[in-house]
């Protein structure tokens, strides 16, 4: 594969920052942008902190309740989410302009493939500090910014300068500058697959460098096919391609009770609502897919799925196959529902 550059781009807690913008009185206090906290009794989640909140150990997908708990005095806010899509919007009108490739991952993420834009790192650190200009004077907004030579790698430099930074690691650092990191660093690791590594290696608090020393051959006996990816990753490498502009593959709406219940008119009504609110998204598409989330009392979450041949399904059929689905749940365990949630997967 040619030599590659890729710069990826994260807004700076984005929700919260915004907020911070639009009223000034906020600035310099923690910040929670995310369910009503009620006194520390709410339901749901934070969707975003700023680093004054962080402080206080709340991050995003925290409980709003613990939130509440870890720091009383910060501001809590309910998420706008139809201006932050507007300011978002403006934000990739600016980056969109500076790669043929770019892949937008979220809101406030993206990354860009400046391999035919750039001749050198050098170049594309410019292009990078561009980006961070425009996005201030028309945004006045901050982000971070990473460059390497690959996907997996730029991300990591991004992270490494957060906040308000720009990193570019060069091929000849890459293998050195991961190695003392943590196992998760890495994609697809997460906690299940740490400790099978560690497990192996007989090692606790397992680096990188530590992961290396097992054989691809081991690896793959591990884990099957994604073995063979730890192993190239390990050693930074990542030859997943920038997409360009990514069609959703799925659509889906949560819903968090008030209460914890186990009333099943309660339950189902709300099911019906967001089987509805999903099918209006979806209607256009071919679907091949469903999945029912349940999250219990204990913050104990499940799922069922079902699958059938893309087509263009009615919203009955969705409901009857969703419910039956749901009602597993409701027989199955005795324990309280907090939260219920419905996804339609779509083809690629």
């Amino acid at each position: 594969m040619k030599k590659r550059i890729i710069l990826h781009i994260d807004m700076d807690y984005f929700f919260a920052q915004i907020e911070e913008r639009e009223n000034p009185q906020f600035k310099g206090k923690p910040i929670v942008v995310g369910a009503d906290p009620r006194g520390g009794k709410g339901r749901g989640v934070v969707s975003t902190a700023n680093y004054e909140a962080r402080s206080f150990g709340i991050k995003s997908a925290t409980p709003i309740s613990r939130a509440f708990r870890l720091c009383p005095q910060a501001v809590f806010l309910p998420v706008n989410m139809d201006f932050y899509e507007k300011v978002s919007l403006s934000v990739f009108k600016i980056v969109s302009k500076k790669a043929k490739k770019v892949e937008k991952v979220s809101l406030d993420e993206a990354y860009l493939d400046l391999s035919d834009k750039c001749r050198s790192y050098k170049e594309a650190e410019k292009v990078g500090e561009e980006i961070k200009k425009e996005i201030y004077k028309k945004e006045r907004l901050t982000c971070t910014v990473g460059i390497g030579e690959n996907k997996m790698m730029a991300k990591i430099a991004c992270e490494l300068a957060k906040p308000d930074g720009l990193k570019v690691i060069k091929p000849s650092q890459t293998k050195k500058i991961i190695e003392e990191m943590p196992l998760e660093t890495i994609p697809g690791i997460g906690p299940k697959t740490k400790e099978a590594i560690q497990k192996y290696l007989k090692k606790k608090n397992a680096k990188i460098k530590d992961a290396r020393k097992i054989k691809k051959e081991k690896l793959i006996d591990l884990f099957g096919k994604r073995g063979d990816d730890f192993y190239h990753k390990l050693r930074g490498v990542d030859n997943s391609l920038v997409e360009g502009e990514r069609k959703a593959k799925s659509v889906g709406k949560e819903h968090t009770f008030q209460k914890d219940t186990r009333d099943p008119e309660k339950i189902i009504k709300v099911f019906r609502r967001l089987v509805g609110d999903v099918y209006r998204q979806a209607k256009e598409e071919k679907i091949k897919g469903l999945v029912v989330v349940c999250r219990f009392e204990d913050f104990e979450t499940h799922t069922k799925q079902a699958s059938f041949e893309p087509g263009n399904y009615k919203e009955d059929f969705l409901y009857k196959k969703g419910v039956s689905l749901l009602l597993r749940f409701l027989t199955r365990s005795n324990k309280k529902i907090r939260l219920i949630g419905f996804r339609v997967s779509l083809p690629e």
